[in-house]
């Protein structure tokens, strides 16, 4: 693959890959983009989903049940569902938002567009989202897809990369600078 040189050389970026490959050659990287986000929505919503991912207590036995009831009652399109029953049989599934990521830059690519993983205090609403890749659009003179993130420990406002490019306008770093500048 030509745009994934960075993202193959993962172990997330393996799976990822692999799932891509496939959703493009059956015409369904809209499909498992959709149950992904589903999927990084409970992840981040949900302590079990999160807990039954990482928790080295899960036996592979369990968690390839587990995640094969989580997709059938999500109703994840069929790739999807396969991708966590590997990832369970593979004991990976700390892996998935690795995953998400690096097959949305995927996606991305393949669309023609850039990726920006934009990091905020709080949730975004769906008006602020379209101002941001409105502003992002006009700043780097193409579409941008987003990657949202919520990491309180921000306090507020934005932290963007776009490739190796990081725009951070974070309360919390701008407080961490001017403390720095009032030591002397």
């Amino acid at each position: 693959m030509e745009n994934s040189g960075g993202i193959q050389a993962s172990l997330a970026g393996r799976y990822a890959t692999a799932l891509f490959e496939l959703a493009r050659d059956e015409k369904k990287i809209e499909a498992v983009q959709t149950s992904l986000s589903a999927l990084k929505a409970a992840l981040a919503e949900s302590a079990e989903f999160k807990a039954l991912t990482v928790s080295p207590l899960v036996g592979r036995d369990e968690a390839v049940k587990a995640v094969a009831a989580v997709a059938a009652s999500m109703k994840l399109d069929p790739m999807t569902g396969n991708l966590l029953g590997v990832l369970a049989q593979n004991r990976r599934l700390a892996q998935l938002g690795n995953v998400i990521r690096a097959f949305n830059q995927l996606a991305a690519a393949h669309r023609g567009e850039t990726t920006a993983e934009v990091t905020s205090a709080h949730a975004l609403t769906d008006d602020q989202v379209t101002a941001l890749k409105q502003n992002l659009r006009a700043r780097m003179g193409r579409d941008i897809a987003v990657d949202l993130n919520v990491d309180p420990s921000i306090l507020g406002g934005l932290v963007v990369k776009i490739g190796s490019q990081m725009i951070d306008g974070s309360i919390k770093t701008k407080l961490n600078s001017l403390a720095h500048a009032m030591k002397g």
